[in-house]
């Protein structure tokens, strides 16, 4: 994919500059643990769907990621693991009012890695809710990736309004489905810290509005699955829309 133009704007970036990979999909779902978005889970013998601990009700199944399939970077980070991403849709008052299904942490989203020695005998459920269509995750496309000019400032480096714009112009941070890179804030840097350690979590799938998953986050929100670079089992979801 592109990179900046200018190449002094790209040099002065170039500290900053990260991988992401963007999501090949086909229509269908693949084994029951593959990487998908959307279509039916993997669920461990005898488990029930996942409900919410706002409503009660079933959650919406949006992301599955095993490590098998991953560029390796984020094959580490799962740790040869699943990674699961549940999220209410409900319009209960219990989730849209009270559980702040925005913020991360929140009862209305299960963000789960399923470790690498728990995966046999597993199958893909037979879905509770009507699941959105699955799509099949076949490869990854890398792509450079740079964060908003606040995240630059917040790093020490500025940038004048016209390298600013000439980022945003490039298309960076990049929107849509992505697997690591810099998160596309919607508002402000919202980095959750780790409850356990307080160490600030870092992105490691983005989940964009109206994407590969036909579902929107408040008005075209972008939703973010962060991780703990020290426990990598503690994982957050959180969106954000203008």
């Amino acid at each position: 994919m592109s990179d900046i133009d200018n190449p002094t704007v790209r040099e002065k970036l170039a500290p900053h500059r990260r991988s992401a990979w963007i999501p090949e999909v086909v229509d269908g779902e693949g084994p029951a643990d593959g990487s998908r978005l959307g279509g039916a889970p993997w669920l461990r013998p005898g488990e029930t769907w996942p409900a919410c601990g706002g409503c009660g009700q079933p959650m919406q199944f949006f992301v599955q990621l095993n490590a098998r399939d991953l560029p390796q970077p984020a094959a580490q980070a799962l740790e040869g693991g699943l990674l699961q991403f549940f999220y209410c849709t409900s319009d209960d008052g219990a989730c849209v009012v009270d559980a702040e299904p925005w913020a991360p942490f929140s009862p209305t989203a299960l963000v789960r890695l399923v470790a690498r020695d728990d995966l046999g005998g597993g199958t893909a459920a037979v879905a509770e809710p009507e699941t959105f269509p699955g799509k099949r995750i076949v490869d990854w496309a890398e792509s450079p990736d740079y964060p908003n000019w606040e995240e630059t400032g917040d790093r020490g480096l500025t940038l004048s309004d016209e390298e600013s714009d000439e980022l945003s112009d490039a298309g960076f941070p990049l929107g849509g489905e992505k697997l690591l890179g810099w998160p596309l804030w919607v508002q402000g840097v919202e980095y959750p810290d780790c409850p356990d350690c307080g160490e600030r979590m870092e992105l490691l799938f983005q989940v964009d509005s109206e994407q590969n998953i036909p579902y929107m986050f408040g008005d075209v929100g972008v939703g973010h699955i962060t991780q703990c670079p020290r426990h990598r089992s503690r994982l957050a979801f959180g969106w954000a829309c203008s």
